[in-house]
């Protein structure tokens, strides 16, 4: 039974609109028809139309096949490489840091 997944937010839709977008203009720009980046990301065509719909549906390593296809895998390695608020909640983790308690001492007999 397949499992429905909740609505994606909609900045998140168009975030992925605009890729889906972006990878449809190189794939133009390099005069590659579909069916050709379809076969050389190993998908059907289909599939890649619905990648250049930016639908949501469609697996994350689906994505990295078609820019791989059309030479831009280089792009997919700059994903979420300036986490800034990431560090930053790293960086304020480092300084709560403290010691365990001390444990009584068993008094000897």
């Amino acid at each position: 039974m397949a499992r429905t997944l909740p609505p994606l937010l909609p900045r998140l839709t168009r975030l992925l609109r605009g890729l889906g977008a972006r990878i449809r203009q190189a794939r133009l720009r390099r005069a590659y028809a579909a069916e050709t980046v379809a076969q050389r990301a190993g998908i059907s065509r289909s599939t890649l139309l619905r990648v250049e719909r930016g639908d949501g549906a469609v697996a994350l390593g689906i994505y990295a096949r078609v820019l791989q296809a059309l030479g831009l895998e280089s792009d997919f390695d700059s994903v979420a490489t300036d986490d800034a608020l990431g560090r930053k909640l790293q960086d304020a983790e480092l300084g709560v840091r403290a010691r365990a308690p001390r444990r009584p001492r068993k008094s000897s007999p």
